[in-house]
Parts: C-alpha cells; structure tokens; sequence
C-alpha cells in the first residue's frame, strides 16, 4: 500500500504517464500500434494492457491497434529453438514494428536480457521506447526513457505497473476518443 502511495504522490512519474500516454496516441492516430512485452507476470502485464486497447477499458468503443509480443506459440518456440530465448521478442518486434508504433518493454529489474533486445532491436528501427521497471531501472534505464516503479521488491513493482497501465489506458482511451464523444 505504501509503495502505490508513493507512486501516486509521485508528480514527475505521472507525466511520465501523461507524456507517454500523448506518445500512443499519437501512434494510434498516424495508424501506428502499441507493442507490448514482458516475462512471466508482466507477460501476463504485457497482455491485460494491450487487451484493454483491443477491447475496451472504461467506455465501449472502438479497439485501438496493441499486441503483446511472445502471444503467438509457435513463433515463440520457433524463434526459442532456433535462435535462443533472448531473441524471442526481438525478431517478433523486428517482424511487426514499424516507425509509427510504440513500444513498452516490461521488467521489474530492468535487466531481462530477451526485453532488453527487443529495446535495441525499436532503438534500431526508430520506434519510440518506454520500459517500465522497478525503482533502480536496470540496464534498461540506460537505453530508453524509464518510469521506475518505487520498489525493489517483485510484487510491489508488479503491482505499480499494473496501476500505471490502467492510468494509461484511460488516458489513452480519453484523450483518443474525446472528440467522437463531444459530438
């Protein structure tokens, strides 16, 4: 409970958010998507986000274009097998990014090494990059922008990015759709 406190007294990682949240939807709009990745829970992370733009978060409306790298089996273990796990989310990225996307790569550490080469693989193709992580960033921090969970603790940072997740979904869905329901 403190540490979503803090997260949520914290004025700088909320216009992270904000900035962030302007960034997708400026994708959404130039026909771009949002690209998601993780492992073990924020995998699961990585899913229930790109699931709320696809579906719908707090109002219905149209999906908004989101996919969650690593949901596709067979290319999972395909690309697992033939070029090891680190590449896994990296030549998917490679195979389905283009300029206009964004992508937000997951780790509580900030150090998973198949992450952290699908966020060289977006600084390659120009896509735009955020990583959430816990407190410390990891070597994730040193590559792209980083909206640091206040926790080094597994289950607290899961909990912070989850929470952040549905702050951008709903600003997201928002700011998107404020005109269509203005009318």
């Amino acid at each position: 409970m403190a540490t979503k406190q803090l997260l949520r007294a914290d004025r700088a990682t909320l216009e992270q958010v904000s900035k962030l949240a302007d960034m997708c939807i400026a994708s959404l709009r130039k026909g771009g998507k949002v690209i998601f990745a993780g492992n073990g829970g924020s995998f699961a992370d990585a899913q229930h986000l790109s699931a709320e733009f696809v579906s719908r978060f707090m109002f219905d409306r149209a999906p908004l274009a989101s996919i969650a790298l690593g949901t596709n089996s067979s290319a999972m273990s395909a690309i697992g097998n033939d070029y090891g796990y680190e590449q896994v989310f990296s030549r998917e990225l490679a195979a389905v990014a283009k300029l206009e996307d964004v992508f937000i790569a997951i780790s509580t550490s900030g150090n998973s090494p198949n992450v952290l080469a699908a966020v060289e693989v977006a600084r390659e193709l120009g896509v735009a990059t955020v990583g959430l992580t816990g407190h410390s960033g990891g070597k994730m921090k040193s590559l792209c922008d980083c909206i640091c969970a206040p926790s080094s603790e597994t289950a607290r940072i899961q909990e912070c990015h989850i929470m952040l997740g549905h702050i951008l979904c709903g600003l997201v869905e928002e700011g998107y759709f404020t005109e269509g329901r203005k009318q």
